[in-house]
């Protein structure tokens, strides 16, 4: 092993030395804050009295003077530290700071002779000791340079990307934005907010794999939940009769850019609502969040603006799979009959030509067939907001019956650039069709789909006590805020998405030391 001092050993030394002058900063427990950075830059004026506090972002000693820039997050002010105007301890402090460190200002505002707004510091306080470097990297013209790049590291230590990717603690800060401002439009219209276990007997709701655990007090195998939604429902069984939950559900599935196993869901419930009103609120929950977030009904993305100020478009699932696809509805009526329509209109070679992949000898269920065409040749086209209407009963377990077009259900899912936002029914509430659902998904599990929906004899009896008419619709909280953020992946809008273990510790060594 080398015997040369490792840049974190260099800076326990200065740790040591900052002790000895009696300015220990983990000996700290509070500094009085007057104005955040970005409020002192807006709101400027020469020789007032200010106290501030951040992470030391830039460092310069030159002689008798130093000029360094303190960051409180969100943005950054210059402080201008003279031997002369502090004690000597403090002056012999401020030599001993290194980048990442945290300090603590007394002083008042003024220009330099470049015309920076700055600090002019009359007292001096470190307040943390950074130990290890961190990658900050350089800035010029607007552009920081040589900072941290690497996906992997900045996925698996997040507090090194808030703290020098701005682009990427904006995203993650907005996202906590968006989920503020949904619950209060869901508040604002009345719904009451709801906890739901997480832990649960039978996991249902939805059609996925769950996680499994045990619970010790009672000594029995439980799941963890993949959808709010029976439990809400049992709720407006108890004549409450508007209700929602922002809740994370887990799936035990596989990752992608759109899906992450652990995700946040809003379920909402309206009693004596149907699928239009879920729509209206959907309708309404969008533009809100939007404009209280950004100002703007209109938000930019990186496909282009969108605008979520208008109604949304709503189009027919079999018409619009017709129209791009070339399949008819009367095509679709039974599994056989679709799968020979396929065939014959050569319908995998144009997925393929898509970028797509169908394949006609392995889709069993007629309703997969349907949203496989879905996916492939619908999907992509629909840029601006859209609601897609009239989904297959074999996906639709929880949905009730269209009665004017047999074999489907009253059920939409909302679409933005091309991704589905929301999925939304007017729920079952007679207790003899659910039960008969919940057998036919028996079967698709008895068939090995381990995904197909559970029986829920609990959920049943709340139903045989009475529900009425609802409206039911469910938002993925991680897709509403990578749309809104211009996000590309899902773990852009995680603060901590789950990654395997770390060999070791990465450490950073910045040229700035």
């Amino acid at each position: 092993m080398s015997e040369e001092k490792s840049l974190r050993d260099i800076r326990i030394e200065k740790l040591a030395a900052l002790r000895e002058l009696g300015m220990d900063p983990f000996a700290q427990e509070r500094f009085e804050i007057s104005h955040s950075a970005q409020e002192l830059l807006d709101g400027f004026e020469e020789n007032k009295q200010v106290t501030f506090a951040g992470r030391l972002v830039s460092y310069r000693l030159m002689g008798k003077a130093g000029f360094a820039h303190l960051s409180d997050g969100d943005s950054k002010i210059q402080v201008y530290v003279r031997k002369d105007d502090v004690s000597e301890a403090e002056w012999e402090a401020y030599k001993l700071l290194d980048l990442g460190d945290h300090v603590g200002a007394h002083g008042f505002l003024f220009l330099t002779k470049t015309g920076e707004k700055s600090i002019h510091v009359q007292k001096l306080v470190p307040l943390s000791k950074s130990l290890q470097a961190l990658p900050l990297g350089k800035e010029k013209d607007g552009q920081v340079f040589y900072g941290l790049s690497d996906v992997e590291t900045r996925l698996r230590h997040r507090h090194l990307d808030l703290i020098t990717n701005a682009e990427a603690r904006k995203k993650l800060l907005d996202r906590s934005r968006i989920i503020a401002e949904v619950r209060n439009y869901f508040n604002g219209v009345g719904y009451l907010e709801v906890e739901t276990p997480q832990l649960q007997l039978e996991a249902g709701g939805a059609a996925a794999r769950p996680f499994h655990t045990h619970y010790n007090a009672y000594d029995m195998d439980v799941k963890l939940r993949i959808s709010l939604e029976l439990y809400l429902k049992r709720i407006i069984c108890g004549d409450v009769p508007k209700v929602y939950e922002i809740g994370r559900v887990f799936r035990n599935e596989g990752l992608s850019n759109r899906h992450n196993p652990e995700f946040t869901l809003l379920e909402f419930y309206e009693a004596y609502a149907n699928l239009e009103d879920m729509m209206v609120r959907v309708e309404e929950c969008f533009k809100y969040v939007a404009q209280k977030v950004y100002g703007t009904t209109v938000v930019e993305t990186p496909k282009g603006p969108v605008d979520f100020g208008k109604p949304w478009r709503r189009v027919d699932l079999l018409s619009e799979i017709e129209v791009l696809s070339g399949v008819t509805a009367d095509e679709l009526k039974d599994l056989e009959t679709a799968k020979a329509a396929l065939v014959a209109k050569n319908v995998p070679q144009k997925a393929k030509e898509l970028g797509a992949w169908i394949d006609v000898a392995k889709e069993n269920n007629l309703g997969g067939l349907i949203e496989k065409l879905l996916e492939v040749f619908v999907e992509p086209t629909l840029q601006q907001p859209s609601f897609v209407v009239g989904y297959p009963i074999e996906t639709s377990p929880l949905a009730k019956k269209d009665p004017s077009k047999p074999g489907f259900t009253r059920r939409f899912e909302g679409y933005v650039l091309g991704r589905e936002v929301c999925n939304a029914f007017s729920e079952i509430n007679d207790p003899i069709d659910q039960r008969e659902r919940f057998e036919q998904q028996l079967g698709e599990r008895a068939k090995g789909d381990d995904e197909a929906h559970p029986m829920d004899e609990d959920f049943l009896y709340a139903l045989e006590c009475g529900m009425p008419p609802t409206g039911g619709c469910g938002i993925g909280m991680d897709r509403m805020a990578m749309l809104l953020t211009g996000a590309d992946t899902i773990r852009e809008v995680l603060m901590f998405p789950m990654m395997r273990p770390d060999a070791g510790v990465q450490r950073h060594e910045s040229d700035e030391d």
